[in-house]
């Protein structure tokens, strides 16, 4: 998320009541969660575990519960619990607002755009040209499509990042202000949900063509021409370079990179970055003529244990 305008690192201290360590005056220009962060960029680390990750990433400035000396280049404000300071400056830059019907006045339609009954469009949405929005679909706040896309039936755009901090007594929510975007000629099909970044965005790239009940997690980035069969599940900030295939069922866990024209046949599980240009089958994901070697090789195990008695 951008401020627009910037501000210094001391007004923001000043609102979370949290004490400045470097400078003061330093301006910062976006806030962001620690997967996602820019140049300029506020985070937050609350876990002696991130510590080094967060002060050693791309963020300038931040929100930290130990009081340790500002990096070089970095402008820290120490507080008691970043997280619920982070929360607090989310929702105040970004506060959530009711739309007023069921396209909201302020959502902007391109030419030849078609939006079929029963669609509910939030504030500030944006659709591009010659795009056709199937009956039952919602588009939450913010989000913005390319032109010539399509939505099918009953699909939801932009709902809440699953982020919570586990606390003794309950789960407290992240906000989530980042945006959901599409990018030209992708269709998504019916019954899918597409999580909002948490305050970046979550963006599918040009010509993606995803099948019905697919979700897609907070902040994921896939590339350009791929195709996802139904069922499949991405978890968050997940990295999905251009040309991937995932057929039915795939499951995939957060944080990782899947490479430029991976296939994955279904119902295999990834749990963590695989390379591109190859296909992969099982859980966890191996390369796929090694897994059906390793599965055939397990089925003859009756067989050479009869062999051994």
């Amino acid at each position: 998320m951008k401020l627009n305008p910037n501000l210094t690192l001391a007004t923001i201290a000043e609102m979370v009541n949290g004490r400045v360590i470097g400078n003061p005056d330093a301006f910062v220009t976006g806030i962001n969660e620690i997967h996602r962060v820019e140049k300029g960029d506020l985070t937050f680390v609350d876990h002696p575990k991130y510590y080094d990750k967060a002060l050693s990433s791309a963020a300038t400035f931040v929100l930290i519960n130990k009081e340790v000396d500002a990096p070089e280049g970095k402008g820290l404000i120490y507080s008691e619990e970043p997280f619920r300071d982070y929360v607090y400056l989310t929702r105040r830059f970004m506060p959530f607002v009711p739309s007023s019907s069921a396209i909201d006045p302020s959502a902007k339609i391109g030419k030849g755009t078609i939006i079929q009954p029963n669609v509910s469009i939030g504030p500030e949405v944006v659709i591009g040209d010659n795009c056709i929005i199937h009956s039952g679909v919602v588009l939450y706040s913010h989000c913005v499509l390319g032109n010539n896309v399509i939505v099918h039936a009953n699909s939801v755009l932009g709902s809440d990042a699953f982020y919570y901090k586990r606390r003794p007594e309950f789960y407290d929510k992240m906000h989530s202000c980042g945006r959901v975007v599409l990018h030209d000629y992708v269709e998504i099909g019916a019954c899918c949900t597409i999580d909002r970044g948490v305050s970046s965005d979550t963006i599918i790239g040009k010509g993606t063509k995803l099948d019905n009940h697919i979700h897609i997690g907070h902040d994921t980035v896939i590339g350009k021409n791929c195709l996802f069969a139904a069922h499949v599940g991405v978890a968050g900030c997940v990295n999905i370079e251009d040309d991937v295939i995932l057929w039915g069922q795939v499951g995939c866990q957060k944080d990782l990179t899947i490479g430029k024209g991976a296939i994955v046949y279904g119902q295999s599980g990834i749990a963590k970055s695989i390379k591109g240009g190859q296909v992969y089958f099982g859980s966890p994901v191996k390369e796929a003529r090694e897994k059906m070697k390793e599965i055939a090789l397990l089925n003859r195990l009756p067989e050479l244990f009869e062999k051994l008695k």
